[in-house]
């Protein structure tokens, strides 16, 4: 996507986005956004560094932070491992139209 910053935070060009990226590809990447900060989220709820993730899941803290920082697309299994060393998991439920 293309990032515009405002007051040095970046924001998005949702104008840009829609002559770019297909309806699809704006959705698939919104859905990412909403994994990864929903991982963050229950990770930073419940106090735990990502070394002490890496303790409780298993997957490596660099792998870690690559998926926080959206580096990465981890395999199902891996997020996961994740999810469940945190009492989460992930869940099939209907798209908001």
């Amino acid at each position: 996507m293309h990032e515009i910053t405002k007051g040095g935070f970046p924001i998005w060009d949702e104008a840009f986005d829609k002559e770019h990226f297909t309806p699809e590809e704006i959705a698939e990447s919104d859905l990412r956004a909403a994994l990864i900060t929903a991982l963050v989220q229950a990770r930073q709820e419940q106090g735990l560094s990502q070394r002490e993730l890496e303790e409780l899941s298993g997957v490596k803290q660099p792998q870690i932070a690559r998926m926080e920082r959206a580096d990465a697309n981890p395999q199902l299994d891996t997020m996961l491992k994740v999810l469940a060393a945190m009492g989460k998991t992930l869940a099939i439920v209907p798209l908001r139209s």
